[in-house]
């Protein structure tokens, strides 16, 4: 019996993640988008990697640019999660009002985030409709936020301790 697409969307929904902002800087444009798969590889060298949609124009920059940054959202940054995601009606440039700093290699950094990860693009591998983006990251830094935004069963969330 096949997994159907929903069936497989709906599982996946069960399992709770921190919300990303991926952005990247090539050919004088920005780019960036929301991205909830985001996982660290390796501490030596220190490797992180991202899920990334081919069909995507920021995929295209991230795969001629060889550079991005992985900006880690805190629960007050919700709008920077729904303005990347492309649903913020009626705004056509994500950046647009948003101070964006840079460190090393030149992609945009978000203000207020709980962490960055600045990368160079290490290697990428084919995942069936995404591809898989390992980056070897070059410059990190904590920063102000107090909790992370969370992405669980469809829904923006904020974490509580035990």
């Amino acid at each position: 019996m096949a997994v159907t697409p929903e069936a497989f969307k709906q599982s996946l929904a069960q399992f709770a993640s921190g919300v990303t902002v991926v952005t990247t800087s090539h050919a004088g444009s920005l780019w960036g988008l929301t991205v909830s798969a985001f996982n660290s590889v390796s501490l030596n060298p220190p490797l992180v990697s991202i899920c990334v949609d081919c069909k995507l124009d920021v995929h295209a920059a991230i795969c001629a640019s060889g550079i991005f940054a992985v900006n880690l959202l805190a629960v007050q940054q919700l709008e920077f999660g729904l303005r990347f995601a492309g649903m913020v009606p009626g705004l056509s440039d994500r950046f647009a009002g948003v101070d964006t700093p840079t460190a090393i290699t030149g992609s945009p950094l978000l203000p207020g985030t709980l962490a960055w990860l600045d990368c160079r693009v290490w290697q990428i591998y084919a995942g069936g409709d995404h591809s898989i983006i390992v980056g070897e990251v070059v410059a990190t830094e904590c920063g102000a936020g107090d909790a992370p935004l969370i992405y669980h069963d469809r829904n923006w969330r904020r974490t509580a301790a035990l």
